[in-house]
């Protein structure tokens, strides 16, 4: 997916109200061709509405939607080019494997020749050819997804979109099929809108994030980018763990009941104006000098592949810090000092 691609789906000043609820805030979104596209955030931020109204199942209040470059604001859902996969599978029990994959097809009025030589080859994509005669009820939960993800492709539809399609897995499956479904991204070069509440799954899986909050955008970019330069303290507090320092800003430093801070180089502030730093752990260590904090440890947490220090500052904010392969984590409620480099932090407005 180019950063220059041809913007496939556009999203122009649409919102949703329930009554008195706003679901959706007034919003803007494109999606490029080709990319892989993740709405995430809590739930009640607005991602399952705004899904929602893209593929056509609730109407919105105000804006429009286009489809290469086509207007499909009040086009019925079974004539939009979108195609979708549910965290339930939805796969039809009296069909079998190969039928359900070509029902899109058969639906379309294609000929039987074509659907054949197309459900072959969608089964062959996801590595089920061989279970084209079974039923779904002969398959494991991954196995019925990945004949999902045949269904949907099968057809080529303009865009897809996959609402939490692996919610209902297991952590080692859901792994797993996060590598297939980048390998199908990669190999089809569909266009995917991707709904998740799983932080760790938008990181693995797109070219970009929307992160959402409150019935808004709350920040669009790379993983790269938010995790590493959030724009505000809930991006730098939902996708991955962080220590956040909030205070005022004076003299050039971030005074907070912790201590007055360095602030990253090349930082545009306004005094007497309130902010946090960002910390990620990786950029925490267990050292004393200029801009270290004294904290107190409450827990260690072994991860495999790392070890979390958990720290408790003096005014009651919590901290987290990787240990170094190997290091032997201090005893819980020992005292230590971390510190981190300013340039290692991200100044964020509250």
């Amino acid at each position: 997916m180019s950063g220059g691609a041809a913007i496939k789906l556009l999203v122009d000043g649409v919102s949703k109200r329930y009554g008195q609820v706003v679901a959706l805030e007034p919003t803007r979104l494109e999606v490029r061709a080709g990319e892989l596209l993740t709405l995430l955030g809590p739930s009640g931020s607005g991602k399952t509405t705004l899904l929602q109204l893209i593929c056509g199942l609730v109407e919105p209040e105000s804006g429009r939607i286009q489809v290469d470059g086509r207007d499909q604001t009040h086009t019925p859902v079974h004539q939009r080019d979108i195609g979708l996969v549910f965290q339930n599978y939805a796969l039809f029990p009296h069909l079998t494997v190969g039928e359900n994959v070509g029902f899109p097809l058969r639906m379309r009025g294609r000929p039987a020749a074509e659907i054949k030589a197309r459900v072959a080859a969608a089964l062959e994509m996801v590595r089920l050819g061989h279970l084209a005669a079974r039923f779904p009820r002969e398959l494991s939960g991954g196995q019925q997804q990945r004949v999902a993800l045949a269904r949907c492709f099968v057809y080529q539809p303009s865009v897809i979109l996959m609402d939490e399609p692996l919610g209902a897995l297991d952590k080692k499956l859901r792994e797993h099929m996060q590598i297939e479904i980048k390998r199908l991204h990669r190999e089809t070069g569909a266009t995917i809108v991707y709904v998740t509440h799983d932080q760790e799954e938008a990181l693995a899986l797109s070219d970009r994030i929307c992160l959402m909050n409150h019935a808004r955008i709350e920040q669009v970019g790379t993983p790269a980018e938010i995790y590493q330069r959030p724009r505000t303290a809930f991006a730098a507090d939902f996708i991955g763990l962080s220590t956040i320092l909030r205070g005022r800003l004076r003299a050039g430093a971030l005074d907070t009941p912790d201590g007055a801070f360095a602030l990253p180089p090349d930082v545009a502030v306004r005094e007497d104006t309130e902010a946090a730093l960002v910390i990620r752990p990786e950029r925490l260590t267990l050292d004393a000098g200029a801009n270290a904090v004294a904290a107190t440890v409450t827990e260690t947490v072994y991860a495999g592949a790392e070890t979390r220090l958990l720290l408790s500052l003096a005014s009651g904010t919590p901290a987290v810090l990787r240990l170094p392969v190997g290091a032997t984590p201090p005893p819980i409620g020992a005292a230590v000092t971390a510190r981190w480099a300013p340039e290692n932090a991200v100044l964020v407005p509250l």
